[in-house]
């Protein structure tokens, strides 16, 4: 009789469609509550999130067994944001992340990724981050390419599945007769460095990635932009909506409080800031000078608690590892000792590279102790700007910071209230008086840089000694 009753039902047209939206309702509904939609539950039930990144030196990698990166110091503070622990997921194919991400083995992906309509169609990508261009990367000798139309009869070397292969693709069909080579396996820094060594004539990369390489291998150079500006994004399955929700809230906040340029900052510091004969320089002097006193650095940083490659970028910046230099206002040394400094530490020439260097390091580590308050790089920053300016000058700009509601103990604040202090307005109310405040921020800058391109040189050693020893042992 039921049976009669629904057969009935279904013969009008109007009953039977509500009938199969019903249906259909209830279909979605068990779609939509199955794990591929709950991803979010099943992350915080889990405890941890994993991301899919790659390992390079903008996004992952180990430095002193410690994870770094800009990309993953952002999917860190996402975690930390939903209150889970962080698992890394490397990828060795470029074009590989996204199957990655439908299979499973991540929740979302965070490698400066662009986003592209082609993308779009595969995943679901968030909010930009970070605006950026693709631009052909040359030697700076080379001045056969100013427009993209230079590239005809060029090889143009990518990683393939990348936005870099899509775009010269393009151009491609455009009519220019660009020749391409792609990679399944190499990453842009690589491809970069044998730009600069002069192995391969053209790559392609996106300007941020351009710009901090530029750093290591002061020889490549930004030719031109071959595509309109695009925003990095990161990625998660399609359909993932409120974990979706979740990061573009994440990424509202951080930018928000200023937390994404703090990150940003931390490893792209200055990259606009490029000065060729300089950073030449500095790369032929790690090579002809450092050596000699590269063991000595190691010794003493070590018992002080610093990273010798902080110490010898310091040393650089001081004096160019000359032991013999001397400063127009009467610094002397590799570590430019003032004779009241070197005094109070006991020095008896301060041209003794021993005598300096184990005298700079415990001023350096005075200092550090004494801005105890401070976290991490903060106190690191605030300590090697006194080193540059005087202490009292940071006791200066640490009380306008106060004055200022600024928080004392952060870097960032000590980069508002120094500068300050060489307007009469506020050195005359403070007791130490006028001081050139922007010098100890371009200082702790330079230094970073410096500091930056040795770490990124004992990285690119590692990966060459492990390289030679797989060599070794598959032959």
């Amino acid at each position: 009789m039921a049976e009669n009753s629904f057969n009935n039902i279904l013969k009008s047209p109007f009953n039977k469609a509500i009938v199969l939206l019903f249906i259909s309702c209830n279909l979605l509904f068990v779609y939509i509550n199955s794990s591929g939609f709950r991803e979010l539950d099943n992350i915080l039930n889990a405890g941890k999130i994993t991301v899919i990144t790659r390992n390079n030196s903008h996004c992952y990698y180990l430095y002193r067994d410690q994870a770094m990166g800009f990309e993953y110091k952002l999917a860190k503070l996402f975690a930390d944001y939903l209150g889970v622990a962080l698992e890394v997921n490397v990828i060795e194919k470029w074009g590989s992340m996204i199957s990655a991400l439908k299979d499973g083995t991540g929740s979302f992906i965070a490698a400066s990724m662009n986003i592209t309509p082609k993308r779009q169609k595969e995943a679901a990508f968030s909010d930009g981050y970070m605006p950026t261009q693709q631009y052909v990367i040359i030697r700076r000798n080379n001045m056969d390419i100013k427009k993209a139309a230079d590239l005809a009869g060029k090889t143009v070397h990518v990683r393939s599945g990348t936005s870099y292969q899509e775009r010269i693709e393009a151009l491609k069909r455009d009519g220019i007769d660009i020749k391409i080579k792609l990679y399944d396996n190499i990453p842009t820094n690589e491809l970069i460095k044998q730009v600069a060594e002069g192995t391969i004539e053209v790559t392609i990369a996106d300007r941020n990635i351009a710009l901090l390489n530029r750093r290591y291998y002061p020889q490549i150079a930004l030719a031109l932009a071959i595509s309109n500006e695009e925003d990095l994004g990161w990625a998660v399955k399609p359909g993932e909506t409120r974990l979706l929700k979740k990061i573009n809230l994440f990424f509202k906040k951080i930018k928000g409080n200023g937390k994404l340029a703090e990150i940003y900052n931390k490893y792209y510091t200055d990259i606009d800031n490029f000065d060729y004969v300089d950073l030449r320089e500095y790369h032929i002097r790690l090579k002809t000078r450092l050596p000699q006193y590269s063991q000595l650095i190691k010794d003493v940083a070590s018992k002080y608690g610093f990273d010798w490659r902080l110490i010898a970028a310091q040393i650089y910046q001081e004096s160019h590892f000359n032991p013999e230099a001397t400063s127009r206002s009467e610094a002397f040394g590799l570590m430019q000792l003032t004779v009241p400094t070197a005094d109070s530490l006991g020095v008896n020439d301060v041209f003794d590279p021993v005598q300096n260097i184990n005298a700079g390091i415990r001023h350096l580590k005075n200092l550090y102790d004494h801005f105890d308050k401070a976290d991490s790089s903060d106190r690191l920053f605030i300590a090697l700007a006194a080193y540059n300016i005087g202490q009292g000058h940071i006791l200066d700009a640490r009380n306008l910071a106060r004055q200022r509601s600024f928080d004392p103990d952060k870097w960032s604040s000590m980069e508002k209230t120094l500068p300050l202090l060489q307007y009469e307005k506020y050195y005359k109310n403070s007791k130490y008086g006028y001081c050139r405040g922007e010098e100890p921020i371009k200082y702790v800058n330079q230094v970073m840089i410096y500091y930056d391109i040795l770490r990124r040189r004992s990285l690119d050693f590692t990966s060459d000694e492990k390289a030679y020893q797989n060599r070794g042992v598959k032959g």
